[in-house]
């Protein structure tokens, strides 16, 4: 099933829970961060994958994503972390095109700010075979261009919901990547590049796959 009509799911669903205010407060935030230009200054295709940024995964150790992309093609999927569905939804898509992903000699990665410790759990509870990495301070989300922070407006919904993102991801800050999927080819060349505003609106893994072949085939 594709994947965007699940979230869209979700959404309805989300939308009749919270009511109307909140729904149309989060609405009106990602329209404003849209309208902030953010995505003109996001990474794209024909960029370089920075190679500096100090990752570390699921168990806390230190993760190199720059050299991991100096021997095969990898799928680097940013997300806002284990506490938001539309990100749990899009992992598990991710998880059941692993073996396509392997089997045409590609590896995938997901990357988010929590710590290691809630990363271990995301992974754990979506049952994840690929690497989930901790991005702390975003240091690589801000090299691409993708991190911003929450607005005042809506930080006391996210508050009230649970996600006290500053404690949560350790860096105390309200800072999140924009949803965001590289296909990067091997010596580190962003073959591909889809970055959304709108947290809920996600590219499906296939599309991510289908870009991983023409990177093979070119």
């Amino acid at each position: 099933m594709p994947l965007q009509p699940e979230l869209d799911a979700f959404r309805a669903g989300w939308e009749t829970r919270v009511g109307e205010t909140a729904a149309r407060l989060i609405a009106g935030d990602i329209v404003d961060l849209r309208a902030s230009g953010i995505l003109d200054h996001a990474a794209k295709a024909g960029d370089r994958m920075p190679a500096t940024a100090k990752l570390r995964d699921a168990h806390g150790r230190p993760f190199d994503l720059a050299g991991l992309v100096k021997t095969k093609p990898v799928i680097v999927a940013f997300y806002r972390g284990g506490w938001c569905p539309y990100c749990n939804l899009e992992l598990r898509a991710y998880q059941a095109m692993l073996a396509d992903i392997h089997a045409a000699g590609a590896e995938l990665v997901a990357v988010s700010p929590e710590r290691p410790d809630h990363s271990l759990t995301t992974a754990e509870k979506n049952d994840l075979a690929f690497a989930v990495l901790s991005d702390i301070g975003g240091e690589l989300a801000s090299a691409l261009g993708i991190r911003f922070m929450l607005s005042d407006a809506v930080r006391p919904f996210y508050e009230k919901a649970g996600h006290a993102l500053p404690e949560h991801n350790g860096d105390g800050t309200w800072a999140l990547p924009m949803p965001a999927t590289f296909v990067v080819a091997k010596g580190g060349l962003i073959a591909a590049a889809f970055i959304e505003p709108d947290y809920r609106k996600r590219l499906d893994p296939s599309d991510a796959f289908a870009a991983l072949g023409k990177v093979k085939a070119a």
